[in-house]
């Protein structure tokens, strides 16, 4: 039975011949090689969170003070990592949280589609943004049999967020992930020093531009006036998200309703209450705001809040599979990982990507078989102290 951590023995065996990765395969190779490849604008609105970044750099520390204990004389020779989500099969809890700039972190710039590619490859689930520089319905295509999450940033105009919804239930996309905190942009002084605000420069506006909603609030369409479509979607980006509004978002359609950007146990009650079917524990990386817990610090109330009743999905500051296995042992059931794979991007499209993706499934898969862990259930019965 082949295992993800089988891809070290084939970077191993490789390596007799002469022959070494081409990408790195630890995190801070993969950043160190990555800001050197991008322009500084693509480097810094990827890089850049809110305020100092004390809340991003927070992120990643904070899952060094949770630790876990082995567990010896148990056979995990054969290891599982399968889960399901809505009643799809997925071959790991892992998946790639959802990247406003994918588009712009390759040289060709169609990062959204070899995302999707990556996807499709290692069948990891891709969480496609609302802002892409590829239509949604080519980037689910591009992820073949791979289930695929879509995550709205909601409009203003119903009639556009209706749009955008039912185009993403038509291409086939397993759920709809609608981010709570970014109705408007957190302060990040990286990209208010060098006055750079991608959207506005008309990166990754695809899905409005090719959106008839959209289109249909435009005197001319984009193809003729693009300054004029990129200064509508700015009118019309960020509809400010109240309770009252999960009825209308309920209404919008039939695929199961994530809603991402819960941290706090009381808010994950309501939402279920509220007709969400899944819980999505994120503080967006630390982009959006600062001076906030490190996401992975919530996690264990919210999950106890929910008790099992819908899917909890978990990001921010996930960098290795030694996290994504410390996020299951917390109760997470899906984890994704967001800037490490945009690193893959840039070196190396839908190959880097896709290697970024086996590169963190084999740690997480050896930790699990030194440590006596043969199966996800066994990770979350051994569960994560704080140290």
């Amino acid at each position: 039975m082949p295992h993800y951590g089988d891809y070290q023995n084939a970077i191993y065996f490789a390596g007799l011949s002469g022959s070494v990765p081409e990408w790195p395969v630890d995190h801070a190779g993969l950043r160190a090689r990555a800001e050197a490849h991008w322009p500084a604008a693509v480097r810094d609105y990827v890089q850049g969170g809110c305020g100092d970044e004390a809340t991003q750099d927070g992120n990643a520390a904070a899952f060094d003070h949770w630790g876990m204990t082995p567990r010896m004389m148990v056979d995990t020779s054969a290891r599982d990592l399968a889960t399901t989500l809505f009643g799809h099969r997925l071959p790991s809890p892992l998946f790639m949280a959802p990247i406003g700039v994918n588009g712009i972190c390759t040289d060709d710039g169609h990062g959204d589609l070899a995302a999707a590619r990556a996807s499709n490859v290692t069948g990891v689930p891709f969480c496609a943004s609302t802002l892409a520089n590829d239509p949604l319905e080519d980037v689910r295509a591009a992820c073949g049999a791979a289930p695929a999450l879509f995550q709205l940033y909601t409009p203003r105009e119903p009639d556009v967020a209706a749009s955008l919804v039912a185009r993403a239930e038509a291409a086939g996309y397993a759920a709809i992930v609608v981010t709570l905190d970014t109705w408007v942009t957190g302060w990040r002084p990286r990209d208010l020093n060098t006055g750079n605000f991608p959207q506005l420069r008309g990166a990754v506006l695809a899905n409005y531009f090719t959106d008839p909603a959209f289109r249909a609030l435009l005197a001319r369409p984009p193809e003729e006036d693009r300054q004029a479509a990129i200064m509508t979607w700015a009118a019309t980006f960020g509809r400010v998200l109240t309770w009252n509004d999960m009825t209308w978002l309920r209404s919008l359609t039939s695929l199961p309703i994530i809603l991402k950007g819960i941290c706090h146990p009381d808010d994950a009650r309501r939402a279920i209450d509220a007709g969400a079917d899944g819980i999505y524990v994120s503080n967006h990386g630390g982009r959006q705001a600062n001076g906030g817990v490190a996401a992975i610090d919530h996690l264990p109330a919210v999950v106890e809040a929910v008790a099992g009743r819908v899917p909890v999905l978990f990001d921010s500051g996930v960098r290795s599979g030694t996290d994504m296995v410390k996020a299951i042992a917390l109760g997470a059931d899906l984890v994704g990982l967001g800037r490490p794979y945009c690193y893959g991007l840039a070196l190396g499209g839908a190959e880097g990507c896709a290697h970024v993706l086996k590169c963190v499934l084999a740690e997480a898969d050896l930790l699990m078989a030194v440590n006596g862990w043969p199966t996800l259930a066994a990770v979350r019965a051994a569960g994560a102290i704080r140290t």
